[in-house]
């Protein structure tokens, strides 16, 4: 696998302070410049700003993948298996309600991953992977 480099995602939050809350501290993202419209958090190594916009809405999409109802957008972060695995217990700990549970696909095969899928305050979803073996990426 190449180097990765980091990538850039701005979305809108609702509030300011429950996105500092939700991604500062229950997910753990360090933050970074912020102003009063905005804020910058380090999403594992990649820059994730929440921008305020209050009457954002969010279209309910889904895809159907594997029988589960798959929000559309979402993005996320990929992990290594123990890290993700301390998320998904902090998360639970937590009281998250998830929309797809944390749990394992491709079970024993090419590409076997952990999935965990939630939303922040503001009805942003995420999906958080984790791998075993982070060189099944991109395997097919």
């Amino acid at each position: 696998m190449a180097a990765l480099h980091p990538f850039h995602l701005a979305f809108p939050v609702h509030d300011l302070d429950k996105a500092r809350e939700f991604y500062g501290k229950l997910l753990g993202c360090h933050e970074g410049r912020s102003s009063e419209e905005w804020i910058d958090f380090d999403f594992y190594g990649h820059q994730i700003v929440a921008h305020l916009a209050p009457q954002a809405s969010r279209p309910e999409a889904a895809n159907t993948v594997d029988g589960h109802h798959v929000p559309v957008p979402h993005f996320g972060a990929v992990l290594p298996m123990a890290e993700w695995q301390t998320l998904a217990d902090r998360l639970r700990a937590a009281g998250v309600e998830f929309e797809i549970e944390p749990h394992i696909r491709f079970q024993g095969q090419v590409g076997e991953q952990a999935t965990m899928f939630f939303y922040d305050p503001s009805r942003n979803a995420i999906e958080i992977k984790g791998f075993a073996d982070m060189g099944q990426l991109f395997a097919s």
